[in-house]
């Protein structure tokens, strides 16, 4: 039987990964994993976790399993961060899962059961994951247009133009914030015409938010879904705890589900529990249980709240400074758009070829679209990123 098994393809992330730790300049930087670092290069377990952690060890009594959602005060505690109260909770269904990844698997099982024709449409670009999952699904797949190349800004009349087009009942993944792979968001104005396009044509959103206080803070990071879930009469909602709470290894996430009657929440709700069965049974609730905590604590939550804050201004202080020293090096404005993207993550715009330039000749190590993590800069590395960049561009 696994004679019949062929090679799947290498991830490409995965791949610089490797590459850049192969390599053995000291001077090398890694620009490709989507891991937050400070200013050191370290991923450092929030304060706030280590004492959630702590007291959990001295409080918690059992390892049983929880039930096949998950802690339902997880799920109350999320829905609270996400939606701020702005649905009402008898149409809102929710599961707790492996990571975000773990939602958007989920939500799209829940699509293949409930609309097995529908269309996903997808940003382009978008995170690898989307189309990867929703390919080895065997989904009907369809991009809609969103980035403009050469003012690193959304191309938002294409993209709205697109999502216009649409027909009823397809599905449209959206960024909720901080868009990965480019950084670029839509303004609130830009937010309320793809609403209301949604409204108009039927089309489902679905709403991948893995990101939340790391671009402009936890409330305004969360006004697209708010709006989105407040406004259209269903959705999906897929959230991350990896980066907001740095517990990437906990894999902890949620998929909401927020029906168009109280009289269908029951029905979601199962459907989301059985597929919760068919695919690991019980979710994780290590990382679950440590984020109920500080959300439920008024100590830990100001703590965590304020790590996250210092997180976010980091990386806000890096785009402007690389911007600057871009705009220096190259005596131009082509660069300035860095400063105004948002998240961890920006496409630079450069080619290939550049890439590897910078690559082979600095040990600049970035995804080969040009999209650059921006934490894993620092302000010792900036200017180096800077004049490698520009010395490629001469």
């Amino acid at each position: 039987m696994l004679s019949n098994l062929t090679a799947q393809p290498q991830d490409k992330i995965l791949a610089l990964m490797a590459a850049y730790r192969a390599d053995p300049r000291e001077t090398k930087i890694d620009l490709g994993v989507g891991v937050y670092k400070d200013a050191t290069g370290a991923t450092p377990v929030m304060r706030a976790i280590k004492s959630a952690e702590e007291l959990l060890w001295k409080t918690q009594e059992t390892k049983a399993y929880v039930g096949l959602a998950g802690d339902p005060a997880f799920s109350a505690a999320m829905i609270d961060l996400v939606l701020g109260g702005t649905v009402d909770a008898d149409r809102l269904s929710a599961v707790a899962t492996p990571g975000g990844t773990g939602a958007v698997r989920q939500a799209l099982e829940l699509v293949k059961i409930a609309a097995p024709r529908a269309t996903v449409w997808l940003s382009n670009p978008t995170w690898p994951n989307h189309p990867s999952i929703v390919k080895y699904l065997g989904m009907p797949l369809a991009e809609y247009r969103y980035f403009d190349s050469q003012t690193g800004d959304v191309d938002f009349d294409a993209m709205l133009a697109d999502i216009k087009a649409i027909p009823a009942g397809d599905i449209v993944l959206l960024h909720g914030c901080c868009h990965n792979p480019t950084g670029a968001n839509l303004s609130a104005e830009q937010e309320d015409q793809i609403i209301a396009a949604l409204a108009a044509n039927g089309a489902i959103p679905f709403v991948d938010i893995a990101y939340q206080g790391f671009g402009d803070g936890l409330e305004d990071d969360a006004r697209f879904t708010r709006k989105i879930a407040s406004q259209l009469p269903e959705c999906l909602i897929a959230a991350s705890c990896s980066k907001n709470f740095g517990i990437y290894r906990e894999r902890t996430g949620i998929l909401m589900a927020i029906s168009p009657s109280a009289s269908l929440q029951a029905v979601t709700q199962g459907n989301m529990a059985f597929l919760n069965r068919q695919n690991f049974s019980f979710p994780p609730d290590h990382g679950a249980r440590l984020v109920t905590m500080i959300l439920g604590d008024t100590g830990l939550r100001s703590t965590w709240s304020s790590e996250l804050e210092d997180t976010r201004l980091s990386m806000l202080n890096l785009r402007q400074q690389l911007a600057d020293e871009l705009r220096q090096r190259t005596n131009s404005d082509r660069f300035d758009f860095i400063a105004k993207h948002r998240g961890m993550f920006s496409r630079l715009g450069v080619s290939p070829e550049v890439v590897e330039t910078i690559r082979a000749d600095n040990g600049v190590y970035m995804v080969v679209d040009s999209r650059i993590n921006i934490a894993g800069l620092n302000a010792h590395t900036v200017p180096i990123l800077a004049q490698a960049l520009a010395t490629a561009l001469k």
